[in-house]
C-alpha cells in the first residue's frame, strides 16, 4: 500500500481527553478522546469504491494488499493515524440529550492528497469508546451494507453526502434486535470506512455549550473556519457570521436535494447534521415510493413522524436554530444569527423552485409553476403514484399530444388511476402547454 499523507489537525489543534481507552465517562473540556480500534477476528474486505480509493491517492493493487482489510477493519494501524472518537452532543426528537459522542465510529486520521485536499478516514463499527454509553459499538452487515451503498448512490445522485470507501466483514457476531420486537439475534458483524472533508456535527458545538465551555466553543468555531471554510474572509467577528451563513446556505441546498430525490433521512437529530451540510448517518433512511408528504422509513417515529419526508426542511431549520442558540454565546449577535436563519428559507425555496423546473424539463422557474407543481403533488398523492416512475415518464411525453397511457405503470392501484384520469389528463395538457412555451427539447428532458 502506498503510503498517505496525514496532517491530523483536529488533535493537534484542539484539546483532548486526559484519558485514553474506551472506559464510559463523561467527557469535560475536551474536543475528543484517544481510542484504539478494537481488532476483529477475521477481516475480509467485501466492498471498495474505486473513485474514492482515487481521492486517496490509491488504486485496486493498494486495495489488493492483505493490509488494506486489516487498517480499515481495525486490526492495524498506518504510520501517521491517531484515532480518536469525538465529543458532542444533540437534540434528538426534539429533546436535548446531553452528552452522546462517537459511541461507534472512530476517526483515523485526517489525510491530505496530492491535489491538497483533505479527507478524514472514519471507521464505523470499530468497537466501544468512551460515548458508547450501553453499546458494543459495533455494527453489523446488513447495516453496513446500507451505509456503504448509499453513499455512494447519493453522491452519483448528485447530492451532497460522505463517502464510503471500503465494507470489511468482521468474521464476529453482533447481538442485534432487528425488529426491535424483543427478539435479539445474532448477525454478521462489518465495519464501514466512510470519507468526508470533516465529520463535525452541530452537536460538537452544542455540547460545550450546554456545559458553558465558551472558550472551547470559541475555539472550535475558529477552527472549523481556518480548516473547513478557508474561503471565507473578515475579521474574527464578521468572519463567524458569514460561516454561519454558509452553514445555513449549505444545509438549505442539502435538503433540497433530498426533496429532488425523494430521499427521507430518517433521523434528523442534530447529532446527525453535518457542519459541511452533507448527508451524514445513514440508519434508518428510504426513498418514497407513492409520492406521500407523510411517510418516514424510521418505525420508532411512525407515531409522530417528526422526520417525515415534506417535515425535512422545517426540522433543517428547528436544528439551524439550536445551532444559532448554541453559538450566542461565543458570538453575541442574535440580529446576525437571526439574518442567517432566514437566509436558509431564501435559499432553500430558490434551490427547491431550480431542481423542480429541472424535473418538469422547463427552462426556468416562472410564475405560476409553483400552482403547476403543487397540483402535481395533490394528483400523486391521492392517485398513489409512484414518484421515480413519474418522472421517468414524464420525460417522454411529447407535448404537442401528451398521453396518460403513458403513466400507467405509475399507478399502484388501477381503480385510482381510472378515478384521477380526468384530472390528470387536463394537468398533463396544461403542463404540456407549459413546456411549449418554455422548456427543454424532449432529447433533453429524457
Amino acid at each position: 500500500m502506498k503510503d498517505l499523507q496525514f496532517d491530523n489537525r483536529f488533535v493537534r489543534e484542539l484539546p483532548a481527553d486526559p484519558e485514553t481507552g474506551s472506559r464510559l465517562r463523561q467527557v469535560q473540556g475536551a474536543c475528543y478522546s484517544r481510542v484504539d480500534p478494537t481488532p476483529v477476528s477475521q477481516p475480509r474486505l467485501l466492498a471498495w469504491s474505486p473513485e474514492v480509493a482515487a481521492l486517496l491517492g490509491w488504486d485496486a493493487s493498494d486495495v489488493a494488499d492483505p493490509m488494506f482489510a486489516e487498517v480499515f477493519g481495525g486490526n492495524r494501524l498506518l504510520t501517521g493515524m491517531e484515532p480518536y472518537a469525538a465529543c458532542y452532543g444533540g437534540h434528538q426528537f426534539g429533546n436535548w440529550a446531553g452528552q452522546l459522542g462517537d459511541g461507534r465510529a472512530i476517526t483515523l486520521g485526517e489525510t491530505v492528497n496530492g491535489k491538497g485536499q483533505r479527507w478524514e478516514l472514519q471507521l464505523k463499527g470499530a468497537g466501544p469508546t468512551p460515548y458508547s454509553r450501553r453499546a458494543d459499538g459495533r455494527a453489523v452487515l446488513r447495516s453496513s451494507i446500507r451505509e456503504f451503498l448509499c453513499s455512494e448512490a447519493m453522491h452519483h445522485l448528485g447530492v451532497p453526502t460522505t463517502r464510503a470507501l471500503s465494507l470489511v466483514g468482521t468474521g464476529d457476531a453482533v447481538v442485534r434486535d432487528m425488529f426491535y420486537n424483543g427478539n435479539p439475534k445474532q448477525e454478521p458483524g462489518a465495519v464501514v470506512c466512510r470519507v468526508a472533508p470533516s465529520f463535525i456535527r452541530f452537536g460538537n458545538f452544542e455540547i460545550f455549550s450546554a456545559r458553558g465551555e465558551v472558550d472551547l466553543l470559541g475555539r472550535l468555531i475558529d477552527f472549523t473556519i481556518d480548516r473547513d471554510f478557508p474561503e471565507l474572509e473578515g475579521d474574527g467577528a464578521l468572519r463567524r457570521v458569514r460561516w454561519f451563513e454558509e452553514v445555513c446556505r449549505r444545509t438549505a441546498v442539502m435538503v433540497a436535494h433530498w426533496t429532488r430525490v425523494g430521499f427521507v433521512h430518517g433521523v434528523m437529530n442534530t447529532d446527525n447534521m453535518s457542519i459541511l451540510g452533507l448527508t451524514i448517518d445513514y440508519g434508518p433512511y428510504g426513498w418514497i415510493d407513492n409520492f406521500d408528504p407523510d411517510w418516514t422509513p424510521n418505525t420508532t417515529d411512525e407515531g409522530m413522524r417528526r422526520y417525515r419526508f415534506g417535515h425535512q426542511p422545517k426540522i433543517a431549520h428547528w436544528n439551524l436554530w439550536q445551532l444559532a442558540n448554541a453559538l450566542y454565546p461565543a458570538m453575541r449577535d442574535a440580529a446576525a444569527l437571526e439574518g442567517a436563519l432566514a437566509l436558509f428559507g431564501d435559499v432553500y425555496e430558490a434551490e427547491n423552485s431550480r431542481m423542480s423546473a429541472a424535473k418538469l424539463g422547463l427552462d426556468e422557474w416562472r410564475d405560476g409553476d409553483a400552482a403547476l407543481l403543487e397540483s402535481l403533488h395533490r394528483l400523486m398523492f391521492e392517485g398513489e403514484m409512484d414518484m421515480s416512475l413519474f418522472y421517468r415518464a414524464l420525460a417522454n411525453v411529447d407535448t404537442r399530444a401528451p398521453d396518460a397511457d403513458l403513466f400507467a405503470d405509475v399507478f399502484y392501484d388501477e381503480s385510482r388511476r381510472t378515478e384521477s384520469r380526468p384530472t390528470f389528463e387536463a394537468w398533463l395538457a396544461e403542463y404540456a402547454a407549459r413546456v411549449e412555451q418554455g422548456g427543454e427539447p424532449a432529447e433533453a428532458r429524457r
